[in-house]
């Protein structure tokens, strides 16, 4: 006898998943601080997202930490930790050559994602993201010959049916290829996922978005309510499509500038130089990323390798001292508090408090693109609380769940899938 499909289970990460009996579509805000949600539903420009909360749920979740794009990515994605999925950040240090690592590629991610393991079972799925730095470990493992889709927007002109899945994305969204430091990066993902669901149905639809309104708009101002407004329209056009919507973010975001605008920051290299000498230490900033115009590789989360003599001990006895940090830790108290990976922490891990970020050596940081702008970045506990929304309301089983402890952003698929069951 056939299995039905509403029968199949999907068991990724050690979570078992049902199967949909809707396309689900789970949308990463990048950026997406609660703050910015409380000032648009203020100020009623985000009507869809509004019902979702009253009819649906809506909670404020922990995000992983460091609060970066590409660790909270990849936990969202495979429903686990960093400390399963090993992406702490966009760089980690190579111990072995001293060399900074890119940690994009689809190699360092470790387990299954929730995509692969549902297209596996048979199910069609799409993964939509904004920046190209995402796309190949979203689409780990993903096999795009039985009508899945894995592209973004960013390179959305050479999509190709062997690499993506899918061609002429542009015609299919209907608009031209969006500047990569613009909201139109994101809103066509948004409208690509639209156009994907109306035309295919896929089951399971993750769509991730970039944070750039955010970098550059506090949330009382006219250009983020603008964002958050087109956005909550796409929303309620996925909702119209009967499918399953589901609202987080990677990270927040907060302004580190001072009263005059310029950032506030603790030049970390430089003082650990001055201190133990050169060469004693390296320090590595995660955020690094291409998109330096935003925030020029400043945020709230370093890692600090101890390269010569000098102990983990007397770093943090005198990075604790030092104004504008929140936590110096060393790395097994790191791993233990924030659930990290061991094998690519730093001896010493830095989180700056809210208002402040880190940095490296000062003459290593650009910030030439940040000139006339408040530096708003991410980054630090104070950017790890992220939006929970779903546009259905929750089985009771998942209500005592979400009630009972700590609601964490990376089990935005189980609730969208399993909690939301009959």
């Amino acid at each position: 006898m056939e299995t039905k499909r509403s029968e199949i289970a999907v068991t990724v990460n050690g979570t078992r998943y049902g199967w949909p009996s809707q396309p689900v579509v789970v949308v990463c805000i990048d950026g997406g601080d609660p703050a910015y949600l409380r000032q648009a539903l203020a100020c009623g420009v985000v009507p869809n997202i509004d019902r979702f909360i009253e009819t649906g749920f809506g909670a404020v979740a922990d995000a992983s930490m460091p609060s970066f794009t590409c660790p909270n990515n990849m936990s969202i994605i495979t429903g686990t930790p960093t400390s399963a999925h090993g992406i702490s950040g966009n760089y980690y240090l190579d111990t072995a050559t001293g060399e900074a690592v890119v940690m994009t590629g689809p190699e360092l991610l470790r387990g299954e994602t929730i995509l692969a393991g549902f297209a596996r079972a048979g199910a069609r799925v799409a993964s939509i993201t904004a920046k190209d730095k995402l796309r190949r470990q979203l689409g780990k493992g993903l096999d795009l010959s039985r009508g899945s889709v894995c592209f973004s927007s960013e390179r959305a002109a050479q999509c190709t049916v062997e690499e993506n899945g899918i061609a002429d994305v542009r015609d299919l969204v209907g608009m031209s290829q969006p500047d990569i430091y613009s909201p139109e990066l994101s809103l066509f993902v948004l409208e690509a996922g639209i156009r994907l669901l109306e035309r295919d149905r896929p089951d399971l639809m993750y769509l991730s978005l970039t944070d750039w309104v955010q970098h550059k708009f506090a949330p009382e101002e006219k250009e983020a309510m603008a964002f958050y407004a087109a956005i909550d329209a796409c929303f309620g056009r996925l909702a119209e499509l009967h499918a399953v919507v589901a609202l987080t973010a990677d990270h927040g975001m907060s302004d580190k500038s001072n009263e005059a605008g310029r950032p506030r920051v603790i030049w970390l290299q430089d003082i650990l130089d001055a201190c133990f000498g050169k060469g004693e230490t390296t320090v590595i900033c995660p955020i690094t990323d291409a998109f330096l115009l935003q925030h020029g590789a400043l945020g709230g989360f370093v890692r600090v390798w101890c390269r010569g003599k000098t102990p983990a001990s007397a770093i943090l006895a005198l990075v604790r001292g030092i104004e504008g940090v929140d936590l110096a830790l060393d790395k097994e108290a790191a791993c233990r508090l924030f659930d990290m990976p061991p094998d690519r922490e730093g001896d010493v891990e830095v989180v700056s408090q809210p208002g402040w970020c880190i940095g490296a050596a000062e003459a290593d940081h650009d910030l030439s693109g940040l000139v006339g702008h408040r530096l708003r970045s991410h980054g630090g506990l104070s950017e790890a609380k992220v939006p929970f929304i779903l546009s259905h309301a929750l089985n009771r089983d998942y209500r005592r769940k979400a009630a009972s402890g700590v609601l964490r952003s990376y089990r935005i698929f189980d609730y969208a899938i399993n909690g939301t069951r009959g």
